[in-house]
């Protein structure tokens, strides 16, 4: 069995899906304890809203610092390092309150560590993967995307599942519980083949990367990318819930769960019909379908009728994050870490800027929602014309 593991790059896909579950356990689960962690240890919301600005922020310096250092420590190495520190991360959560003599220091000391996991493993894994010798590539990046959101997905429904059934006052073996995913992680990546990354080519340094004009465009569609899906994203469950009337465990469910489910079935078909259907063709059907579920959104009276675009534009979405990685991998071969570097970097510039427009769009209109996706529409229009413009000027070049 192990000499199996050794020799087979689908076990390192495999491993790789669960570090994308990983990186969901690790965005994902802390937020649906807020209320709790504000009750239990006393904190005002404005240190509840740091708790995920440092997440994001400590990721995006990762995803910064690892197109220079990620080469020099090893791909294996790294990805090893970032599994532990997320499972370090997620146990220090039960621990580190108790521990430290300031509960909020000790949180966000787990907060850091899951972090550092997080922004090296969405660094990492992509170009894992696109390593490996598949013969499909754009269905195999699709397929390893899904699994962010089969992660996201299993959160919260196993997690509500553990609260409804053993309380919320047990949610710290419920974190015990998600750590053990990275902790198993450890263990198969060490086992795992890794593969150059750029092949048999010498990958582009950074000043040669940034001379590239398709590089250029391929990061305004990432950061696009993460804009058009978290600008819904973060917002669908409030949306469900001030238009619907439902508790927030209703809006979790029909909302957020809802767009995670759509996200991830529109990348495991792709990842099973790939042969059918050309990826940038893909991808301008799906920005168009996108454009179409926000004026749904932002222009139905019917609120059940807004919250189905919503959950649409999950499907929409679903290739854009994959779809630009597996484009960057064709235009550029040699783009090496720094390259997926930046993009992971971009990405999560577009996923803190989307949510942040509709928030103070819409609070400059009194709460209205719709007023801030008026706005965000805009990522997705740029999304469309982006990939129109690199079709077009391939087809002529």
């Amino acid at each position: 069995m192990l000499q199996r593991i050794k020799g087979s790059f689908e076990h390192t896909i495999y491993a790789s899906y669960i570090g994308y579950i990983t990186q969901a356990i690790i965005n994902n689960f802390v937020p649906l304890l807020f209320l709790t962690l504000a009750t239990d240890y006393d904190l005002t919301l404005d240190k509840i809203t740091l708790i995920t600005t440092v997440n994001f922020a400590v990721q995006l310096c990762v995803d910064f610092l690892a197109a220079k250092y990620i080469d020099k420590i090893g791909y294996r190495r790294a990805v090893i390092i970032a599994h532990i520190t997320a499972t370090i991360g997620l146990i220090g959560l039960a621990i580190f309150p108790s521990l430290f003599g300031d509960a909020y220091l000790g949180i966000m000391v787990s907060v850091v560590l899951y972090a550092i996991g997080g922004g090296i493993i969405e660094v990492l894994i992509s170009p894992i993967v696109e390593a490996c010798p598949t013969e499909k590539k754009e269905a195999a990046m699709s397929l390893l995307h899904s699994f962010y959101c089969w992660g996201h997905v299993a959160v919260v429904l196993l997690s509500t599942a553990f609260f409804h059934f053993f309380g919320i006052g047990n949610w710290k073996i419920m974190a015990c519980i998600w750590a053990l995913v990275p902790l198993f992680n450890i263990w198969y990546f060490s086992q795992v083949p890794i593969y150059p990354i750029t092949g048999e080519q010498e990958a582009l340094s950074v000043k040669g990367l940034l001379k590239q004009k398709v590089f250029w465009l391929l990061i305004v569609l990432m950061i696009c990318a993460g804009a058009s899906e978290q600008a819904v994203s973060q917002w669908v469950s409030t949306f469900a819930e001030s238009a619907l009337q439902v508790s927030k465990t209703v809006g979790d469910l029909a909302g957020t769960c809802a767009f995670a489910i759509c996200m991830g079935t529109a990348r495991a078909l792709y990842g099973k019909y790939s042969d059918y259907i050309p990826l940038k063709k893909m991808m301008i059907g799906s920005a168009g379908l996108c454009i179409l579920c926000y004026l749904t959104a932002i222009l139905s009276d019917n609120p059940v009728m807004g919250l189905i675009a919503c959950a649409l534009c999950g499907f929409s979405v679903g290739i854009f994050w994959p779809g630009t990685f597996s484009i960057a991998a064709m235009r550029l071969p040699a783009g090496g870490t720094a390259m997926y570097a930046f993009m992971a970097l971009a990405g999560d510039v577009g996923c803190s800027s989307g949510p942040s427009v509709v928030g103070f769009v819409a609070n400059a209109f009194e709460g209205d929602l719709k007023a801030g996706l008026s706005v965000a529409i805009l990522f997705p229009i740029v999304m469309l014309l982006g990939i129109m413009f690199m079709k077009i000027r391939k087809n002529t070049a």
